[in-house]
């Protein structure tokens, strides 16, 4: 743990002894920060599978180049002025022999929920990709323990809450509570994931300043128009079968969508996934022998929210199964992700065009990652 707390007051000292060169640099940058924090939490035990010894306790650094928006764009202004930002993350889990060290880069968003002259409460969240040292495997280097990461890529995704102060135009401190997740999306199996909690302290630097002046300029009110959408994806998964192939599937989503307050969506409708993976699995098995493709799709009905910031869509829903594969998740599933828009426009038949990048979960254990196009009429 020392050396957690070393390096930290290392890089603040070096950020603080660097500062007036680095300041006269950044003149154009008003608003650019850099951000420091050490995490200290646990390791969550999220299911009975989870057999790995917990450690007793799992530390992190967060180093994030955060930007404070100033409204050069309309979605800024209407966003409330948000901060975006770049972080990096390395991980000690308390135990190197079984969860190895993970090392994350995360796009991010902070958004305000309180603010006052001194004093704020945010919310951070991010997701991006990770390099964890420790995996499942057979082979040298052995290590049978860890049926939570079955391999060496994976999604990373970090949730923060922060209360925050002010101490001049430069400086910031604050303290708060996280929570971190890792898996592959059960790309590669034995994959359940590691889910970290805790808390963290740190500081945050701004060579320039961090309160640009604000640019308010009158903003025309976005009808709360209805959209018809759709969306075809497909996801990689590892079928339990002879040689445990990776075999897609293929995903449809209809909906309908209605946007309000100029700045979310929405939405509710239909999933459908049929899942190669359980079909070949089924075969190999001869179970359900000659009815194997009904047993192997599933499909939902579901509510959801798009939070939009700028080309950016971040989505959140949940759904209830009105039809499963013979596997019986729980009856309710989620997706958290994003959309990407290539075309956005208020006149024609086609509105909407984006790419999309979704995880399906059930509760906080992932099921596979969704990669699709859609469009919106």
């Amino acid at each position: 743990m020392y050396k957690f707390w070393l390096l930290w007051f290392a890089i603040a000292f070096l950020v603080q002894e660097n500062g007036n060169c680095y300041a006269q640099e950044a003149q154009g940058m008003p608003g650019f920060g850099i951000e420091t924090n050490l995490l200290a939490g646990k390791v969550i035990r999220h299911s009975r599978k989870f057999t790995a010894p917990i450690p007793a306790l799992s530390s992190a650094f967060d180093i994030n180049f955060v930007w404070q928006t100033y409204g050069r764009k309309d979605w800024q202004q209407r966003r409330r002025y948000p901060m975006v930002g770049i972080g990096i993350t390395y991980t000690n889990y308390g135990n190197e022999a079984v969860f190895g060290n993970c090392l994350g880069i995360y796009p991010n968003l902070q958004v305000p929920i309180i603010v006052r002259n001194r004093v704020e409460w945010t919310l951070r969240f991010g997701d991006g990709l990770a390099y964890v040292t420790r995996k499942y495997q057979l082979g040298p280097p052995v290590d049978t323990v860890n049926t939570a990461i079955g391999s060496n890529l994976n999604d990373f995704f970090m949730f923060m809450t922060d209360v925050r102060f002010h101490l001049n135009k430069h400086w910031d401190a604050q303290f708060g509570a996280n929570f971190t997740h890792i898996s592959n999306a059960d790309f590669h199996q034995p994959n359940l994931g590691v889910n970290m909690a805790g808390t963290h302290i740190g500081v945050r630097w701004f060579p320039n300043t961090s309160k640009p002046e604000k640019i308010y300029r009158e903003l025309p009110k976005l009808p709360n128009r209805w959209l018809i959408e759709a969306r075809l994806g497909i996801a990689q998964t590892e079928a339990r079968s002879y040689g445990n192939p990776e075999l897609p599937t293929y995903l449809t989503t209809v909906y309908a969508s209605r946007r309000w307050h100029s700045k979310n969506k929405y939405y509710f409708g239909m999933d459908y996934a049929f899942h190669e993976d359980t079909y070949e699995e089924l075969k190999y098995w001869s179970r359900f022998k000659g009815h194997e493709g009904a047993h192997s799709w599933d499909g939902g009905f579901f509510a959801g929210n798009e939070f939009m910031v700028g080309r950016l869509g971040l989505i959140a829903q949940m759904g209830i199964y009105y039809h499963q594969t013979y596997l019986k998740f729980d009856p309710v599933y989620e997706k958290i992700g994003g959309n990407f828009y290539l075309l956005r426009k208020e006149k024609g038949p086609v509105k909407e065009l984006f790419l999309s990048a979704i995880l399906l979960t059930h509760a906080i254990v992932a099921e596979f990652a969704e990669f699709g196009i859609g469009a919106g009429f």
